[in-house]
């Protein structure tokens, strides 16, 4: 008799997103496949794949992935056509797959290849997404880790769902990625996306290392980026502040010109001075300001109405060879 589905171990599809990674990607390679090879054997999944997305690299690291491609069993490759972003190139991947489980994770080696195995068994237990989160931030610096604290203090706030802590680094089931093809936003925030999904959810704590080779691609102007996107894509709360900031402007305003008026009539001052520059300049600030904020959502309608592919695949890279029960790799059929 066959096993029942629900016995069966599942297929598992390693999604990593790479751009201009060449100087790692032969070590990410050996430590994933070492990972795959244990999975299968203690049972936890009958077949898995390394599936790396290629964001418009301008390196060898398209070359990089048809060669390992050419010589792996494990290893498939998505070329997008040019650089679409970090969310969109793990957006692709997820999507392109079609194993029961997918396990998102960086190039670099930052996170904890070991912790797949846990995220599996924590699906066997029922839990169709899997959270890695950060037991620390001891590898990052204080301006770095600072600003990442108040921002999810922020979110919070705000009324966004997110765990804190928490990258790309996650495990989800087939149900989740089901459900995530649904969402059609273009700016994509998978961070506050997937808890929206609504799935058993659980998060599992890792400590994060430093990069095995080559230089970080969030630089400051990409880490606010994706901070605005955040916020913008799942609360409203920036618009209503600026309602009650201006409810606050116009008492504060009244104010100045009660105490402008009562220099002028009890004390000295230069003719004009307070009743023009303090307001002059608050004001101004408050209305750039709100012009801003506004400015940030009317741009994501302009996008989300454009509605533009969020990628576009140029090239794909399959493996030439399949895994043996022996160990012995056979070309692909």
């Amino acid at each position: 008799m066959s096993e029942p589905p629900e016995k069966r171990p599942p297929s598992l599809c390693l999604v990593v997103p790479c751009k201009d990674e060449a100087p790692v990607l032969e070590e990410t390679t050996r430590q994933l496949e070492a990972v795959i090879e244990r999975l299968v054997a203690r049972g936890l999944v009958a077949e898995a794949t390394i599936l790396y997305v290629d964001d418009g690299s301008t390196d060898e690291t398209w070359a990089l992935v048809e060669r390992l491609a050419a010589r792996s069993p494990y290893v498939e490759g998505l070329k997008l056509s040019r650089n679409f972003g970090h969310q969109n190139a793990l957006y692709a991947g997820l999507m392109h797959t079609r194993a029961d489980v997918a396990v998102s994770l960086d190039a670099d080696l930052q996170d904890d290849v070991t912790v797949v195995e846990t995220m599996l068994e924590a699906h066997r237990e029922g839990y169709e997404v899997v959270y890695g989160a950060r037991r620390c931030r001891r590898v990052d610096s204080l301006g770095k880790s600072l600003p990442a604290r108040i921002y999810y203090k922020l979110l919070h706030l705000m009324g966004a769902e997110v765990v804190d802590d928490h990258a790309d680094f996650r495990l989800l089931g087939r149900r989740a990625l089901d459900a995530l093809a649904e969402f059609r936003e273009v700016h994509l925030f998978l961070r506050g996306l997937v808890p929206l999904l609504g799935f058993k959810s659980k998060i599992v704590y890792y400590e994060r290392q430093a990069r095995f080779a080559g230089e970080t691609k969030y630089g400051p102007r990409k880490m606010i980026s994706l901070a605005l996107d955040g916020i913008t894509s799942f609360t409203s709360a920036p618009l209503k502040l600026i309602a009650w900031v201006g409810l606050f402007a116009s008492i504060t305003a009244i104010g100045l010109a009660i105490w402008a008026l009562s220099i002028k009539l009890f004390g000295r001052t230069v003719p004009g001075w307070t009743s023009i520059v303090v307001p002059l300049y608050f004001l101004g600030g408050l209305q750039i300001l709100a012009t801003g904020v506004l400015g940030i959502y009317v741009s994501k309608l302009y996008g989300e109405v454009k509605g533009r592919p969020r990628y576009i695949v140029e090239a794909e890279a399959r493996p030439r060879v399949k895994p043996s029960p022996n160990g012995d790799n056979r070309p692909a059929s």
